[in-house]
């Protein structure tokens, strides 16, 4: 590996701060790599070479004149195009936002910049993060970096494949009904959804303010947790993040009870699927006090009110947009977004009132005798393109729905995930989640942190193999 290709931010951060490589040299290479894989995975709606090399030569005259640094001092980044970054455009995606110009930094941005880090360009997405595919019809789709004819996920589908395709080492994703997780499956890295009020999100664009995420994308679980651990905490702004302490990991999870919730999906699982959560068990075993199956409410009913909520939501934030500028909508968004707008207001309130009972009776019956649980993050190996795209009718809804099966819930529920790889099946990746109680985030990250050891995790390509049957 070059030395201008770093395998993770600590050790990017190591090689600036020790002098070994200059913070331009490492944006360089990274700026070069995101321009020549813009035609093969499209992961950036604008790449900002002349102010990444602007912030890069600061980052080294800093160094050299002693003034104090961050944790990630000089690390050059890649975000969503969903973060106010001041005096650039925040597009989201979209026609309608194209033009728009942010006054002041998210503050999520404001932490990363603080620690250090700066941004190369805005990396794709769904449009207003509405869709699990990562399609967009403005700026086209984000490709799969391990395969060409496979989605990435979305909606954060640009960090998907600018990490996963090596451009840089981590990416700001967003999630609400799988956004983080469902790329990270689809690409091979590592994804964390917070427990929601972790993070805020001051100058993030709003989808479902009751279950918008803010997170990270990565290489390895620890990226993944230094990046949480710096963009949390309130901010004095936005009012529904909360001050919980951020507990560290854990090398020892010997004391860990850990439960399985993919046996009772098993009729749902390809055999690939199935294969790779039966191995993961069998390798986590010996490191944990105990590891069986787990009982746990029905997801199917908790998906649909997540859905329910997601859509109202999206719905009463667009609402405007669909009255004066539908026709700056893509189409399939906006035959969404009518829908959304139609849902009656009873069935949303009592969707957000049965909430926390149902949370409640999740902690309850699942967590009885388990401190984390595994669940595959989805069913299937990352889909075709030709099974979402409009032509393929009935079958592009049937795979979209098992796609979010397993996130959405965690996601009305507010509970922390871990997403990461655990099997190559055909250079394809198996995911799945490791999701803890609330404010758990290290209980969760701890287990994934052991399970990337173990299957000797780093980049995709060299873990162990599962093929499926002949």
């Amino acid at each position: 590996m070059s030395i201008l290709d770093p395998a993770t931010l600590a050790e990017a951060a190591s090689l600036i701060q020790s002098g070994k490589v200059s913070s331009f040299d490492l944006t360089l290479a990274a700026l070069d790599r995101a321009e020549e894989s813009q035609s093969r995975l499209n992961a950036f709606i604008t790449v900002d070479r002349e102010d990444a090399l602007i912030s890069a030569r600061a980052a080294d005259r800093a160094l050299a004149e002693g003034r104090a640094v961050g944790p990630l001092h000089g690390v050059p980044l890649a975000h969503k195009d969903m973060y106010d970054h001041a005096g650039k455009v925040t597009g989201c995606g979209s026609k309608i936002r194209e033009g728009h110009l942010a006054a002041e930094n998210a503050s999520v941005i404001e932490r990363l910049e603080a620690a250090g880090t700066f941004t190369i360009g805005r990396l794709n997405m769904s449009e207003f993060a509405m869709g699990p595919t990562g399609h967009n019809h403005h700026h086209g789709r984000a490709i799969n970096p391990l395969d060409s004819d496979r989605i990435t996920g979305g909606s954060s589908s640009g960090s998907g494949a600018a990490v996963g395709g090596g451009v840089v080492l981590a990416a700001l994703g967003s999630d609400t009904g799988g956004s983080i997780r469902l790329p990270a499956a689809c690409c091979g890295v590592v994804g964390i959804k917070p427990t929601q009020g972790r993070v805020p999100r001051t100058g993030v664009m709003p989808l479902s303010f009751s279950q918008d995420c803010v997170g990270p994308l990565t290489r390895t679980v620890d990226d993944a947790f230094t990046i949480l651990r710096l963009i949390s905490g309130p901010d004095g702004k936005d009012l529904t993040c909360v001050d919980a302490p951020l507990k560290p990991l854990s090398e020892d999870i010997s004391a860990l009870r850990i439960g399985l919730g993919g046996g009772m999906f098993a009729d749902r699982l390809t055999k690939e699927v199935e294969d790779a959560m039966q191995e993961t068990a069998r390798a986590l075993a010996p490191h944990v006090l105990s590891i069986a199956d787990t009982s746990m409410p029905d997801l199917g009913g908790i998906a649909e009110l997540a859905n329910v909520v997601a859509m109202s939501e999206a719905g009463a934030v667009h609402f405007d947009g669909m009255r004066e500028r539908p026709e700056d909508f893509g189409p399939q968004l906006r035959s969404r977004l009518a829908q959304a707008i139609a849902v009656p207001a009873p069935i949303y309130l009592r969707a957000l009132q049965i909430r926390a009972r149902l949370t409640a009776d999740f902690l309850e019956m699942a967590f009885a005798n388990c401190d984390a649980i595994l669940v595959p993050a989805m069913p299937f190996l990352p889909p075709l393109d030709s099974e979402v795209n409009v032509g393929a009718g009935s079958t592009m809804t049937t795979v979209i729905s098992g796609m979010t099966a397993f996130t959405r819930p965690f996601s009305f529920l507010g509970l922390p995930v871990v997403t990461l790889p655990v099997a190559n099946c055909d250079g394809l990746p198996v995911a799945i989640q490791v999701v803890a109680r609330p404010w758990r985030e290290d209980i969760a990250a701890s287990v994934a942190r052991k399970l990337e050891t173990l299957l000797a995790l780093g980049r995709f390509h060299p873990r162990p193999s599962i093929r499926p049957a002949a």
